[in-house]
C-alpha cells in the first residue's frame, strides 16, 4: 500500500480552501455580521417578531458560516503540525490519526466547495418542498410517503428545522401530496436539485400476487417569499375555499372549516394548507406559498425568454431524474449524474448529501456550458 505524501496532500487542501475562501468572500461575511448585529441590538428588535426573526436568523446563519470556514482553516493548520509530530516521533497512531483527519478534510471541503456553486438568486432563501404521488396507484402514494420521510429525515440530520403545512392522504396508504419548509441557509439553492420526477421499482406490498410495480413521485421545491419580494396580487385574482381538515383515510381531525384552498385565477396554480390550528393562520400560509410559486414563476418566464434568445439549449432535466430500484437488486441511481449507490436502505434513511451534492456540480457545469 503505498504510503500518503501528506506534503502534497496539505498543499491541495490549502489551494482548494484558498479558492472556496476567494469565492466566499469572507469580508462581506464579517461586514454582514457587523449590520445584522447592530440591528439585533436595537431594544425595540422584538417589537416586531417576524422582523425580529428574520434579522437573528441571518446573524445566526451569517456567524456559523463564518466559523465553519475558520475552523476548517484551523484544522489544515492542525494537520500540518500532528503530521510533523508523527514524522519526528516515527509515530504510527499519530500517522494513522493524521490520515483519518485527511479524509474528513477533504469531505469537508468538498461540501463547502458545493455552497460556493449556490449563486442562483434564491439559492439562499429557505424552500417549500412538495411531493405528489404520480403513476403507480397506490404504490405511488406509499412511494410519496416514503419520499417525503427521506427528506425530513436528511433535514434532521443536518439540524434543520422543518415544518409540515399540508398533508393529504391517500385512501389505503400513504399520501397524495403534501407539502413542508424547510427553514435552513441555502436550503432553497440546495434542494432545487431534487426536483424533478423519482421513479421506484419493486415488489409491491400492496399485491396480493407479489408483483414487481413500477410507480411515480414527484418534487416540487420553490423557495420561501420574503415580505422583501414584491409579488403583490388582487384580491380579485384569488379563489378562496374553506372546508375542514382530515387525517389518513379520511378522518376527520377538526370539528371547523379551517383547512383553506386557495386559487390564482390567472394560472389556475392551486395551494392548501390545512395544518395549523385557524382558518387564519391556513390562509396566511398559503398566501405564502402562493406568492412564492408565483415569484419562481416569473423567473421561469425570464428564463425561457432568454433560452429563446439564446437558441435551444438542452439542458433538460427529463422525465425521471432519479430511480430507486428495489428489485430484482437494489440501487439508487441519478440519471443526470450517473451517481449511484447500492444502500437503498440509507437513502431513504436520509443520507442523499451525495447526489444533492452531484446534482448541485451537474447544474454548475450545464449553466457554465450554456454561458460560454
Amino acid at each position: 500500500m503505498a504510503s500518503t505524501d501528506f506534503p502534497a496532500e496539505i498543499r491541495d487542501l490549502r489551494n482548494t480552501f484558498a479558492s472556496i475562501e476567494a469565492v466566499t468572500d469572507i469580508e462581506r461575511i464579517k461586514t454582514d455580521i457587523s449590520e445584522l448585529s447592530e440591528q439585533a441590538g436595537v431594544p425595540d428588535l422584538w417589537d416586531d417578531p417576524a422582523a425580529a426573526q428574520v434579522i437573528t436568523s441571518k446573524l445566526s446563519h451569517r456567524q456559523s458560516e463564518l466559523g465553519k470556514i475558520e475552523r476548517l482553516e484551523a484544522r489544515i493548520d492542525d494537520l500540518e503540525v500532528l503530521v510533523e509530530l508523527a514524522a519526528e516521533e516515527n509515530d504510527a497512531d499519530s500517522r494513522a490519526e493524521a490520515e483519518k483527519e485527511l479524509k474528513s478534510l477533504r469531505k469537508a471541503l468538498s461540501q463547502l466547495e458545493v455552497v460556493t456553486l449556490l449563486a442562483g438568486e434564491y439559492d439562499e432563501r429557505a424552500a417549500v418542498v412538495t411531493i405528489r404521488a404520480g403513476a403507480g396507484g397506490v404504490d405511488a402514494a406509499d412511494f410519496a410517503d416514503m419520499l417525503m420521510r427521506m427528506y425530513l429525515r436528511w433535514a434532521e440530520r443536518h439540524g434543520y428545522t422543518t415544518t409540515v403545512m399540508d398533508t393529504s392522504y391517500a385512501e389505503e396508504a400513504g399520501l397524495k401530496s403534501a407539502t413542508f419548509e424547510v427553514n435552513a441557509p441555502y436550503a432553497f439553492g440546495t434542494l432545487s436539485v431534487e426536483a424533478g420526477t423519482h421513479r421506484l421499482v419493486r415488489i409491491s406490498p400492496f399485491d396480493n400476487q407479489g408483483r414487481r410495480q413500477t410507480s411515480f413521485a414527484a418534487v416540487e421545491v420553490i423557495p420561501l417569499i420574503e415580505k422583501t419580494d414584491s409579488v403583490e396580487i388582487p384580491d380579485n385574482e384569488l379563489k378562496i375555499d374553506v372546508f375542514r381538515s382530515s387525517g389518513p383515510g379520511g378522518q376527520s381531525v377538526n370539528t371547523t372549516d379551517s383547512a383553506v384552498r386557495m386559487t390564482h385565477i390567472p394560472t389556475g396554480i392551486v395551494v392548501s394548507m390545512q395544518n395549523e390550528k385557524s382558518q387564519i393562520q391556513n390562509r396566511a400560509a398559503a398566501l405564502r406559498v402562493m406568492q412564492s410559486r408565483l415569484l419562481l414563476a416569473r423567473q421561469e418566464e425570464e428564463n425561457a425568454a432568454k433560452k429563446a434568445l439564446a437558441g435551444d439549449v438542452k439542458a433538460s432535466w427529463g422525465d425521471q431524474m432519479r430511480s430507486y430500484v428495489l428489485n430484482p437488486y437494489q440501487m439508487v441511481k441519478d440519471l443526470r449524474t450517473e451517481h449511484e449507490v447500492g444502500n437503498t436502505g440509507a437513502v431513504f434513511d436520509g443520507e442523499i448529501d451525495d447526489f444533492i451534492d452531484a446534482g448541485i456540480r451537474w447544474r454548475a457545469n450545464a449553466r457554465h456550458e450554456h454561458a460560454e
